[in-house]
C-alpha cells in the first residue's frame, strides 16, 4: 500500500492509435470477422488474446480502459459498463444466487438500496442493512446463508466511513465476497489495497469528470472479470449492460487528468467545510477532526489526494434547503442537481433525490434529515470567493445567525 501509487499506474500506461496517434484508435464496430472459423470457435470457448467476438462481450476500446482501471485500483483486470448500476447489479447477481444472504451498508446510493431491496429479492437473495461502521453489528448479521459484503468507502450521502481493513478481515474469516463502491474515492482511497475483493465505480461522477456521460466499472480478479463475460453464465455478458466504443474512448480521455481534478476538489471542500464548522453549520466532511470517522480514514487515503470533494451540511428543514439552493443557483454558485464530480459545484437535498428511493421511516433511522443538503464542491480557482458568495445565502436566508457573522 505504501508504495503504491495509482495515478503514476495509469500514466505508466502507453498506447499507439493503429496510424501512431498518441490516443488508441477507436474501434467502431459492433461484431469482428475471424481469419479461421476454428479462432472463432475457440474465442466463443474463452477471451483469446488480440481476438474479439462482439462488442457486448468486449471491444479494444473498453479493453484499454479496463487495463487503465485495473491499474488504478491495483487489481487484475476490470469490466467496463454502461452505467455505475451496470457494473453493480451484475456483479452481485454473479455473486450471489437464490437462497443467498447479502450484508449491505445501510447508508449506500438509493439507486443500489432499491435494487437490494426491491429486486434482487425476486431472485432469492435477501439483504440485511446495517450500520457498517460497526464491525460487531456487520458480524452479527452474517449467517450460513451469507455470501457478499457490500459498502461504499464513503457512504451516500452521509458520508460514512467503511473499515475496509476491518470488513475485509471479517470477509476472510466467513469466506465471503468484500464489495466496494469507490465512487466518492477514487485516488483517494484504493480498496483492493486494503483488502477488497472487488472495487465497483461509477464513471460518471469523477473518473469522467464533465457530466456527459454515463458508465461504471468492475475491478476483480481475472477469474471473476471472466466469469462475468462468459458466454453462457456471465451476469454482464447475459444482462448486456455494455458500455458503447465511443463513450469509453472519451473516459480514458478524462482519466488522465484525474489526479489534478481530485486535489482541486478535496482542497476545496476542505476549505469549505472548515469554514461551515466555524460558522455554526451541522457540516459533515471526512477530512474534519469532528468526523467520527476522521482518524481511521487518516490510515486509508493517499494523502496527497485529500479526503475528498463531498460534504454535507444540515440547514433544519426542507424548505430551508431548497431555498438555499435555488438562491445559490441563481448566484451562479453552482447547479440544483444530482451526481457529482463535476467541474461545478452540484447540490440537491438526498432525501427527496439521490435516496428517494430509501423510506422515509429508514431515512430517519439512520439519519438522514429534509434539512441536509449535500454538495459535490467544484474545481473553483478562487475557494475563497466562492465561501463569502454562499455565506451571502446563506445570511440572506437566515440560515446563519447574522448577528454573529459578518461577511
Amino acid at each position: 500500500m505504501e508504495n503504491f501509487s495509482p495515478a503514476n499506474c495509469i500514466q505508466d500506461l502507453q498506447y499507439f492509435g493503429e496510424f501512431g496517434g498518441v490516443n488508441p484508435s477507436i474501434s467502431d464496430s459492433s461484431t469482428y470477422t475471424f481469419l479461421s472459423a476454428k479462432t472463432m470457435s475457440d474465442t466463443f470457448e474463452g477471451n483469446i488474446e488480440g481476438c474479439y467476438l462482439y462488442s457486448r462481450h468486449s471491444s479494444p476500446s473498453n479493453l484499454y480502459l479496463d487495463q487503465a482501471l485495473a491499474a488504478m485500483e491495483g487489481t487484475e483486470t476490470a469490466n467496463v459498463s454502461a452505467s455505475g448500476m451496470g457494473a453493480i447489479t451484475p456483479t452481485l447477481m454473479q455473486l450471489c444466487s437464490a437462497g443467498d444472504h447479502i450484508v449491505s451498508s445501510r447508508t449506500i446510493y438509493g439507486g443500489t438500496y432499491a435494487f437490494l431491496k426491491n429486486l434482487i429479492p425476486r431472485f432469492g437473495v435477501k439483504t440485511t442493512f446495517v450500520d457498517i461502521t460497526k464491525l460487531d453489528v456487520v458480524e452479527a448479521a452474517i449467517t450460513p446463508a451469507t455470501k457478499v459484503i457490500y459498502c461504499e468507502t464513503v457512504s451516500n450521502p452521509l458520508l460514512e466511513v467503511a473499515d475496509i481493513r476491518g470488513l475485509s478481515r471479517l470477509a476472510k474469516k466467513y469466506n465471503l465476497k468484500l464489495v466496494v463502491d469507490n465512487t466518492f474515492s477514487p485516488l483517494s482511497v484504493s480498496p483492493a489495497k486494503l483488502g477488497a475483493d472487488i472495487v465497483i465505480h461509477s464513471l460518471t461522477k469523477y473518473i469522467n469528470g464533465s457530466s456527459d456521460t454515463v458508465g461504471g466499472v468492475t475491478c476483480a480478479s481475472k477469474e471473476f472479470i471472466n466469469s462475468l463475460k462468459n458466454v453462457n453464465s456471465g451476469a454482464s455478458m447475459l444482462l448486456g449492460p455494455t458500455m458503447d466504443s465511443l463513450r469509453s474512448a472519451s473516459v480514458m480521455k478524462n482519466l488522465r487528468t484525474l489526479h489534478i481534478r481530485i486535489k482541486q476538489h478535496s482542497h476545496n471542500a476542505h476549505v469549505l467545510a472548515d469554514k461551515f464548522e466555524q460558522d455554526g453549520l451541522k457540516t459533515v466532511y471526512p477530512g474534519l477532526r469532528s468526523h467520527p470517522s476522521h482518524e481511521l480514514y487518516k490510515t486509508m487515503i493517499n494523502p496527497e489526494y485529500g479526503y475528498g470533494g463531498m460534504l454535507t451540511i444540515d440547514v433544519g428543514s426542507l424548505a430551508k434547503a431548497n431555498e438555499l439552493m435555488e438562491l445559490m443557483q441563481q448566484r451562479n454558485l453552482g447547479y440544483l442537481a444530482v451526481s457529482l464530480g463535476f467541474y461545478k459545484t452540484l447540490f440537491s437535498a438526498p432525501g427527496t433525490s439521490t435516496s428517494s428511493e430509501i423510506p422515509l421511516y429508514e431515512q430517519a433511522t439512520m439519519g438522514l434529515t429534509d434539512g441536509l443538503i449535500r454538495f459535490s464542491i467544484g474545481l473553483d480557482n478562487d475557494i475563497e470567493r466562492t465561501y463569502q458568495m454562499m455565506k451571502a445565502c446563506m445570511i440572506e436566508l437566515e440560515v446563519l445567525e447574522t448577528q454573529n457573522i459578518s461577511l
